[in-house]
This record gives structure tokens, C-alpha cells and sequence, in this order.
């Protein structure tokens, strides 16, 4: 554990984001699970958002269920536009 820690402290940013990338490739014939991840966490900065937008007048799990409905919306939008414009990969 020790030296995962001190790898991490030592390695640059260039480094973790061609680890990042590395990753995401990998993923290329299960990428739900990851696109699940990223999306919660886009919902992390968008829940604050939320609720700064609404004055403090929803509570807070309703701010992050609102963030996630619209990532929800947005996902489906460009899904169905996607089957609009190519339907013939669908």
C-alpha cells in the first residue's frame, strides 16, 4: 500500500492520464460499467450546479436526482437521434 502511495505522489499527470487512457481502451468490449462511473461522477459536478441554480430552495438529493434525470435525458436524446440519423447499425 506503501508503494502504490508513493508511486502515485511521484508519478506526473501525463503519466495517470496515459494510464487513464489505457483503460478506457481496454474497456472497449464491456463499456457500460465505465460510462456508469463517468457519468456519476459528471453528476458530482453537476448536482452543485443544480442546487445553486434552485437558490437552496430543493434539498440536496433532489438536486443529484435532478442532475442524474438530465444525464439520463441527454443520454437518451443522442441514443434516439443516433437511430434517427444511422439506423441501419441499429
Amino acid at each position: 500500500m506503501i508503494k502504490l502511495k508513493l508511486k502515485l505522489a511521484n508519478s506526473t499527470i501525463k503519466e495517470q492520464l496515459t494510464e487513464f487512457v489505457l483503460v478506457l481502451r481496454s474497456q472497449r468490449h464491456r463499456p457500460l460499467p465505465l460510462l456508469l462511473f463517468l457519468a456519476l461522477c459528471f453528476n458530482l459536478v453537476l448536482a452543485p450546479a443544480v442546487l445553486a441554480a434552485t437558490g437552496g430552495g430543493i434539498s440536496r438529493l433532489n438536486a443529484y436526482a435532478i442532475g442524474l434525470l438530465g444525464l439520463v435525458t441527454v443520454g437518451l436524446a443522442v441514443y434516439l437521434m443516433m437511430v434517427m440519423l444511422q439506423p441501419q447499425r441499429f
